[in-house]
């Protein structure tokens, strides 16, 4: 099951995909890493979900990942006694924290963190910005508002706060149990809706203690202002262009997008572009040109992944989205102008010896055009170096720890495969030129280069790179 392409595809399971056989098609088509969402998935869903996958697994002999998104806290306004009304720009309209319901003068707003945290001249946007409102006066118990933008509001829209940071946790109720729950399961990734600051992670990392890596998703701006500090205390990180693009200006998210992108790659951390990338295959056999031109953007930016929501999850082309993906991510690595604009953006090692083991051999690799770069890893750090180089050379991520390599399936260019631990260092050359040949990514007479870190079995000690032939059998290195 070797992809062409080394970008990864994070498909979405739902209704139109929950099934064990859609799943397996789903991996087929080219996902790499299932998502599971919280805000729809309940506990028994979820557990099924991973039982599914991980059939699948066991079935094609392919390490596969699963990212479990939390939803994070939505903020939504209460109900009005005729379900909606209609309001006029210009007009004042007031959120209170009186549970009665609304009229076109004010409304009940179920959350004081909010009435306690916005100032005047703080932007309120209701239903995704569909109705802008801009607080006037605030006293602790309510907002008096003037209406900007905007007709109506019914009931139970959400709320955004592009201006207000909130002086509350990422993690509500739902999502704390709902993290216990996957925790328990074999499950790599965890995804933290609606990070505000690096506390929000630090909070998460208490409750994990490294059992899952943690994935933030970008999507307000009091995150992109902290983004430096955000990275450093993330596993992986999201650019999530929906909600971004509600609280933030439009035409902001495509430098913001690129931001983080580069950002995530200097650090070393895997990054995930989302959001209606293939839209319009919900409901058609066929993207628009819009659509691929935003697939191909990301594949040239260099992400590690590239992510499908409704799309697959609930769409009515599912595994023909996932295969349009993989198309369009195949073609343009192989676009003339690919290998250039990915090494223009390629970031200076740190001074470590791991990170100038993983240049060594990516410089090397692409100089004797050598058929792979074979990593052994065992945290998983290994692999994060060699794949921040981004190099043309086909990559081999080989690990003893299956979730090792089930969490690195989301990396850009990993080839993960799972083997027992080499015996010493003669094993560990003979291993991998023998999985090389057997993954078809080197065949007799071909060399690979193997970075490791001695003595073997030594977390995070890369500090060995050696030049192997393929033997004769396919099978021996010599």
């Amino acid at each position: 099951m070797r992809r062409s392409r080394k970008v990864k595809i994070l498909a979405t399971l739902g209704p139109a995909s929950s099934e064990e056989a859609t799943i397996r098609k789903l991996f087929e088509a080219g996902a790499d890493v299932f998502r599971i969402n919280m805000s729809h998935a309940d506990h028994d869903l979820m557990r099924t979900l991973v039982r599914r996958i991980r059939n699948v697994e066991r079935e094609l002999g392919r390490p596969i990942g699963i990212l479990a998104d939390l939803q994070g806290p939505k903020l939504r306004v209460g109900k009005f006694a005729d379900g909606k009304v209609s309001l006029v720009a210009g007009q004042n309209f007031t959120l209170d924290d009186q549970d009665v319901p609304g009229d076109n003068t004010r409304v009940f707003l179920p959350h004081p963190e909010i009435l306690q945290s916005v100032e005047p001249g703080h932007r309120l946007l209701i239903d995704d910005g569909r109705l802008a409102l801009v607080a006037e006066a605030v006293d602790g118990k309510s907002i008096r508002c003037r209406v900007v933008s905007g007709t109506g509001i019914s009931d139970r829209k959400g709320v955004s706060l592009p201006d207000t940071t909130l002086s509350v946790s990422a993690l509500t109720e739902k999502d704390r149990r709902d993290l216990d729950a996957v925790l328990l399961e074999e499950i790599d990734w965890v995804a933290l809706s609606f990070i505000q600051r690096p506390e929000d992670l630090a909070e998460v990392r208490k409750i994990t203690r490294g059992r899952v890596g943690l994935l933030s998703k970008i999507e307000k701006p009091q995150a992109v202002a902290r983004l430096d500090e955000i990275i450093e205390l993330s596993d992986a990180l999201m650019v999530a262009r929906g909600d971004l693009g509600v609280e933030m200006p439009l035409e902001a998210v495509p430098g913001i997008q690129k931001q983080i992108t580069r950002a995530a790659r200097r650090a070393g951390k895997p990054v995930v572009v989302a959001t209606q990338m293939l839209e319009s295959m919900i409901t058609a056999p066929v993207p628009t040109r819009a659509e691929v031109s935003d697939v191909a953007t990301a594949v040239f930016e260099g992400a590690d992944a590239i992510m499908l929501s409704a799309e697959s999850a609930a769409g009515d082309y599912p595994v023909e989205a996932v295969a349009t993906m993989a198309r369009i991510a195949e073609k343009v690595e192989r676009d003339p102008t690919y290998p250039g604009i990915i090494y223009a953006q390629r970031s200076e090692p740190e001074a470590t010896g791991a990170d100038a083991i993983s240049l060594a051999a990516r410089q090397i690799a692409e100089t004797l055009r050598l058929s792979t770069i074979i990593t052994y890893t065992a945290s998983g750090t290994t692999g994060l170096r060699a794949a921040r180089e981004r190099p043309q050379t086909p990559i081999i991520a080989l690990s003893p720890i299956v979730e090792t390599a089930r969490k690195l399936s989301l990396v850009w260019g990993l080839h993960c495969v799972v083997t027992e631990d080499a015996r010493d260092l003669d094993d560990m050359v003979d291993r991998a030129c023998n999985i090389a040949f057997r993954e078809e990514f080197a065949k007799p007479g071909d060399r690979v280069i193997i970075t490791a870190g001695v003595p073997l079995r030594t977390p995070g000690a890369t500090n060995m790179l050696r030049i192997a032939y393929i033997g004769t059998d396919g099978l021996t290195g010599i």
